[in-house]
């Protein structure tokens, strides 16, 4: 047997006996001379290190230095729309300056759609079926695609502070079905500097409230960009901002003058966010995008640059300790990438109806506001409504062609035990074309999900 796969079943067992000895104990130690070289460190429901490896205690410094690795892995856990939770394990150098940790969920969602139905398999009001038609009256559906794992790593260095390394995968990455992975994010980050994929820098992670559909409220901007970004917090971390250059997605409708090339400039969203309150969860944000779109005009036979902008308003506000609210609101020309309803739909810019040889940017708008109430420090129900309205410029360029959306939900989570939760939702979406054509589709969810 070769040397290498046989050092890779020694590494494996060895994992495995770590794992089983920190579910046990908490925090187990190798030892390499007398030193621990790592630490397997189980973590509780309280985010804390619930014990020591019983008979072999570790010292006081050692068991500082495993508390400090709880510690920076809980500052790293980002809260907020679609957004993972502490793992159960965390592996650490006896110096806590390398720590890595696996985690993630498995979520099946089952989902009945009624008196009309969307095609996709998340409720997107831009898909909803115009006319309603017999093959789209009900239809059920199982889905575990949504399922996640994710890879952290931390290390505390001397030249530049702590370094994350974060990526994780969902099982979208194919048809629908195939269950293939897919790269959601994947960065480095240090000094305040991102480097690589994450969620847009547009995106305020925590406006929005939870749902079991995928999607999300169709006015907010949960999407995925490459990136170089840069994020500085001051005033005790009361106040923050963000600037970046994330890589264009460019969604335009060309008719026959009209032609795509490669894109020359990144979009550039930057913000500035307020927070206050216990721990600051309460916050509110102001950002803004710009972005220069690369056509050919077939017409002239050459280049064109179209301009998109965008400003957004966005925060959570805890009202009290059983209630705190979400909201959006979105305006801009040419920025499809930045709501969910519209994301590749081609209403970045289209043809200018008057003029067909010209093209004109699309102006855009839209707001989701939301409550959630805690119940029971494990239980909560939120409700909102969500819509997003493509204006009229010039007319328009197709009668069948996207005006506007809505989408209403209202559901109940409950945390049976930290790492398993259950929930069921009713949701409804509407769309209406630029011609007054409209219908719309109604979706019950219910959702398993466990953690680890």
């Amino acid at each position: 047997m070769p040397m290498k796969r046989i050092l890779l079943i020694l590494f494996l067992f060895a994992a495995s006996a770590s794992v089983a000895s920190a579910q046990k104990h908490g925090i187990h130690r190798y030892r390499n001379g007398d030193e621990p070289a790592v630490y397997v460190i189980s973590v509780k429901e309280t985010d804390t290190i619930y014990s020591v490896g019983e008979g072999n205690p570790l010292s006081d410094r050692h068991e500082a230095a495993a508390a400090a690795t709880v510690n920076d892995h809980k500052a790293a856990t980002r809260k907020g729309f679609q957004q993972v939770g502490m793992p159960s394990v965390v592996f650490a150098n006896g110096r806590n300056t390398f720590s890595f940790a696996i985690g993630g969920y498995v979520n099946l969602r089952t989902s009945y759609g009624f008196n009309s139905i969307i095609s996709n398999i998340d409720v997107v009001p831009y898909d909803v079926p115009i006319p309603h038609t017999y093959a789209t009256k009900q239809k059920v559906e199982m889905d575990a695609s949504t399922s996640r794992i994710f890879f952290r790593g931390i290390a505390n260095t001397r030249k530049f502070g702590q370094v994350e390394i974060y990526f994780d995968l969902d099982f979208r990455g194919g048809a629908e079905g195939s269950y293939m992975p897919r790269l959601r994010t994947g960065y480095v980050s240090f000094l305040g500097l991102t480097f690589g994929r994450d969620v847009t820098t547009f995106c305020d992670l925590t406006a929005s409230p939870q749902t079991i559909d995928f999607q999300g409220p169709n006015a907010y901007n949960f999407n995925f960009a490459t990136m170089i970004r840069y994020e500085y917090s001051f005033l005790r971390k009361h106040m923050k901002i963000g600037i970046a250059a994330e890589m264009p997605n460019v969604s335009g409708t060309y008719g026959t003058t009209l032609a795509p090339i490669p894109q020359r400039v990144p979009d550039v969203p930057v913000y500035l966010q307020v927070a206050w309150g216990r721990n600051r969860r309460s916050h509110i944000r102001a950002s803004a995008v710009f972005r220069d779109m690369y056509l050919r005009n077939l017409a002239t036979d050459s280049n064109v640059a179209v301009f998109g902008w965008g400003v957004q308003a966005s925060g959570n506000i805890h009202i009290a300790r059983f209630l705190q609210i979400f909201f959006n609101g979105v305006y801009g020309k040419g920025i499809t990438p930045y709501l969910q309803d519209l994301t590749g739909s081609g209403l970045d810019f289209t043809p200018n109806p008057q003029n067909p040889s010209s093209v004109q940017t699309m102006p855009m708008y839209g707001w989701q506001a939301a409550a959630q109430v805690n119940i029971l420090r494990n239980l909560f129900v939120s409700g909102g409504y969500s819509t997003v309205t493509v204006c009229k410029h010039n007319g328009y360029y197709a009668p069948e062609e996207y005006r506007h959306g809505q989408y209403m939900f209202g559901n109940i989570f409950w945390n049976v035990t930290r790492r398993f939760c259950i929930a069921a939702e009713y949701l409804r979406a509407i769309r209406q074309n630029m011609d007054g054509a409209k219908n719309s589709a109604n979706r019950v969810n219910f959702m398993m999900q466990y953690s680890f």
